[in-house]
């Protein structure tokens, strides 16, 4: 029951910072960067070649009081179906996501190859796809599809008329007295028109949050959790 509670107060917190996101515009510079200093928002990750023309980038960041073998296993078991993303998860389950945050790291999700899918949503959209995964250190996903079909793209082919191509990485800085940041870069683009422009500006400040919510959660799993196993 202390579970359920928690979980419909955070998604009522949750909604009254993006209701106040809406309304406070002339912040979205420090929600696009929230943790990050100058020096993660300028550096090079890997993946960032896959959204080579930008309209849209976040970069937050987190200090994690652990190595970073210790966070590797709760990122790499998130997906809908999975651990989930340790975000809103009333929010998440509103539009049908049936989310469930994992609390614990099951040995059944720990393995990720180059190609497999992370799903936002049982039905409707499309997954994620993993295009690197080195373990303790950076995982890169990646989404870019033809909005009109459903079908993946490549940037040396044709482009589609309507598109989105949006790369989502996990990078692990462990620095000294076994602590880690833990950075989450996102870069956007998409066919331009005034309907996604709309789209992207009022659904990307509800993506900042659930973002930084993430990071909230995958650090406080991390530190209380340590490298505690179940089994599926």
């Amino acid at each position: 029951m202390a579970g359920k509670w928690k979980t419909i107060g955070e998604g009522l917190a949750g909604v009254s910072i993006m209701a106040i996101s809406l309304i406070t515009p002339f912040l979205n510079h420090r929600r696009r960067y929230w943790g990050a200093t100058n020096d993660e928002i300028q550096r090079a990750l890997p993946g960032d070649d896959l959204v080579p023309d930008l309209k849209g980038e976040y970069v937050h960041a987190i200090t994690i009081n652990a190595r970073a073998a210790d966070t590797w296993p709760w990122l790499v078991q998130i997906g809908q179906g999975r651990g989930g993303f340790y975000s809103y998860e009333l929010l998440e389950n509103m539009i049908g996501c049936k989310i469930k945050n994992a609390d614990e790291i099951v040995p059944e999700w720990q393995h990720l190859e180059v190609g497999d899918s992370i799903p936002m949503h049982p039905t409707m959209g499309s997954p994620y796809k993993v295009t690197a995964s080195e373990p303790n250190r950076a995982l890169v996903l990646l989404l870019r599809v033809d909005m009109q079909t459903g079908n993946t793209f490549e940037l040396t082919g044709k482009i589609p008329e309507k598109y989105q191509n949006s790369s989502w990485v996990f990078f692990l800085d462990e620095r000294d007295y076994g602590t880690t940041r833990l950075i989450s870069r996102s870069r956007n683009d998409w066919n331009d028109s005034l309907g996604n422009t709309l789209f992207f500006g009022i659904f990307g400040n509800f993506t900042l949050e659930m973002d930084r919510k993430m990071l909230l959660g995958i650090k406080e799993r991390v530190e209380a959790a340590g490298t505690r196993f179940v089994t599926a």
